[in-house]
């Protein structure tokens, strides 16, 4: 029996744009719908949780967990520049209500990979102001809803929008190879980050805040190790670097890299099992990110994300479990761990790969949006209720 530590904090995660429907306002949607972009489907009406929060909100607490991370969409928030919707801004503190109502603390994330339509025809994150108008938002929604947030997330995987958006062309704007234009964009996500911290603090409310980080177990190969320091360099220090000041630092991680002389290893080394995502069914990576993230910052950590898309939820217990035990060594060791959250609480809208890989503890029906959880739900949900994880079988019992 591998018992947390007392106020260890269990949750699950989602996005807006992943769970929603209809935000047909932010770059993401034009992407989904251009024929060049490579997205697979566009995300339609995805799990209807604008209107079905309440269920969603029911299941995290009907499941024993006691946080619920979710994120505003700016572009509803602000649809025009400096036009802001009141109704918006209500909706989102009606959920942050609830979750209280319900003895689950609501951890906000304000940017999860989605931006206006205004702001993205302007250049997007290249733009010269968009930190400032990132920032502006933050203070204006943090105004309405501060008092009734538990914790925030500035920015979720900032590093991602800049690989994925400026290298691998796979987000928007589906630049491809242009490492000067990515290292720009991971500079704009930096002071973005830092001036939301402070709009976040000038507001109602007293909660911790951190940024939400994209990390791998980067392992480097014979010869790989000047390649793997560069990617080392980009993708994780230039932020871990700027988090001072900071509560704590959110952790989401989901597999490993490998490096040769020439960058990246693809595929994934033979013998390794791989995910829905192509990914190497890697566990051991959420021991690996949490120390470093804890070295490199000083930081309280909390695993924002961790989680893995399979059509075999046995497989899901598995990879949960054997993160958690590393997770469990992390705090044994002295590491200050303050939480696992499970991404994700649905299966949901998975970018540019549409609603093929399935990554969440429950389903939902793709016409009547159903939700129906699965035995990685209750398993979950098993342990964080009882705090400890060997005790729990894998039906649930």
């Amino acid at each position: 029996m591998l018992e947390f530590p007392e106020g260890f904090l269990w949750g699950t995660a989602t996005a807006a744009h992943q769970i929603e429907g209809g935000n047909f306002n932010n770059d993401w949607w034009d992407w989904e719908h251009n024929p060049d972009s490579g997205c697979v489907e566009p995300s339609g009406d995805a799990c209807d949780s604008f209107h079905r929060w309440r269920e969603d909100v029911d299941l995290v607490a009907d499941l024993g967990l006691g946080a619920y991370r979710f994120s505003l969409e700016w572009s509803r928030i602000e649809p025009a520049e400096g036009e802001w919707s009141i109704a918006a801004l209500d909706h989102y503190r009606r959920i942050c209500a609830a979750c209280h109502g319900r003895g689950i603390q609501p951890v906000v994330t304000f940017h999860h990979f989605t931006t206006p339509r205004w702001l993205a025809a302007r250049g997007g994150w290249e733009a010269p102001d968009a930190p400032e108008r990132f920032a502006r938002f933050v203070e204006r929604a943090t105004a309405h809803l501060g008092d009734l947030v538990g914790r925030a997330c500035t920015i979720n995987e900032p590093n991602v929008i800049g690989v994925m958006g400026y290298n691998l062309g796979a987000f928007p704007p589906g630049v491809k190879r242009d490492v000067s234009r990515q290292i720009a964009v991971n500079e704009a996500m930096v002071r973005s980050h830092r001036l939301a911290v402070d709009a976040l603090r000038s507001g109602p409310g007293t909660f911790p805040i951190g940024m939400t980080l994209s990390m791998a177990e980067l392992v480097a190969g014979e010869g790989g190790e000047e390649a793997r320091d560069a990617a080392q360099e980009i993708l994780e220090d230039s932020f871990l670097t700027a988090t001072g000041g900071d509560d704590f630092i959110g952790v989401q991680c989901y597999t490993r890299m490998r490096f040769g002389p020439k960058g990246r290893l693809l595929p994934p080394e033979e013998g390794v099992a791989v995910t829905q995502m192509g990914y190497e069914f890697w566990p051991q990576v959420v021991e690996h990110t949490v120390r470093r993230a804890a070295q490199v910052t000083g930081l309280p950590v909390l695993v924002t994300e961790n989680g893995i898309g399979t059509d075999d939820d046995t497989k899901r217990i598995e990879y949960v479990r054997e993160g958690l035990k590393g997770v469990h060594r992390c705090i044994g060791d002295g590491v200050d761990v303050r939480g696992y959250f499970a991404w994700s609480l649905l299966d949901n809208f998975e970018w540019a790969l549409g609603y093929g890989p399935t990554f969440g503890l429950v389903a939902v029906d793709r016409t009547t949006f159903e939700r129906r959880p699965k035995p990685s739900a209750f398993w979950f949900g098993k342990v964080a209720s009882t705090n400890t994880l060997e005790s729990v079988t894998s039906d649930g019992s």
